[in-house]
């Protein structure tokens, strides 16, 4: 999910410089639809503004603004279909996608859409038969990031055990992290302790040990005690008396 706002930063930053030339737009598509002897009719979908700037631009500079809009609209409509890979979602967010990539169809209508607060490009354009005019084209672009803002709101309340990344649909650390654990849980755990006829045995040869050490130690005591002048009398037998 956070690549998918990432990517969504870098189309916002995108439109940000599209938006500060917005009369720099909106003066190329008069200059081409005059060449094209197209003023009455309303630019009302991607083609009609791809088919100004193939057969009907003559200036190095409306060609580059009209170049900047495509670019964005067939960027857009990759994150769309990328997002279909980032989570299974529901019918809200399936809606929501769907509405995008319509939007972002090249053969679409746009000229019933107006994007709304806090957008004002449509505020901006002069008058307001500019606004019949450009008012869907220069509306497409806002409504779609409000769309994909959207989904992304609803998808971060949705369970994440489907969710994959944008770049290349494989599975988030999150997802293996459960499955990790017991491995991680068995190499923590200290070896299992001797069985127990072993240690009764082992036990068993201990007290033999102490107990000849007590052995030895007394046998000990007893031959200093004969040495130190502690001699015992000569037997004598029962009924005498020493003279």
């Amino acid at each position: 999910m956070n690549e998918v706002k990432e990517a969504l930063r870098n189309m916002e930053q995108k439109y940000k410089l599209f938006l500060q030339q917005q009369f720099t737009f909106i003066g190329a598509l008069q200059h081409t639809r005059e060449n094209a002897h197209d003023t009455l009719r309303p630019v009302a979908s991607i083609d009609q503004v791809q088919s100004y700037l193939d057969h009907h631009c003559n200036s190095s500079t409306d060609r580059r603004i009209l170049n900047m809009f495509i670019n964005i609209c067939n960027d857009l409509s990759m994150l769309c279909h990328k997002l279909e890979t980032v989570h299974p979602g529901n019918n809200t967010t399936n809606s929501i996608l769907e509405r995008c990539k319509l939007l972002l169809s090249h053969s679409n209508d746009l000229s019933a859409i107006r994007a709304k607060y806090p957008h004002d490009t449509v505020n901006h354009l002069s008058c307001e038969e500019a606004k019949n005019l450009y008012g869907g084209v220069v509306s497409l672009i806002p409504i779609v990031l409000d769309c994909i803002k959207e989904w992304i709101a609803h998808t971060e309340k949705l369970p994440s055990r489907g969710l994959y990344n944008v770049s290349g649909g494989s599975a988030l650390s999150e997802k293996r992290a459960p499955q990790e654990a017991p491995a991680m849980a068995a190499i923590s755990q200290p070896p299992p302790s001797a069985h127990p006829e072993v240690q009764t045995s082992i036990h068993n040869k201990d007290n033999e040990r102490v107990q000849g050490r007590e052995r030895v130690q007394k046998k000990h005591l007893n031959d200093t005690e004969n040495h130190s002048g502690k001699v015992k009398a000569p037997w004598k037998p029962p009924g005498r008396h020493a003279f």
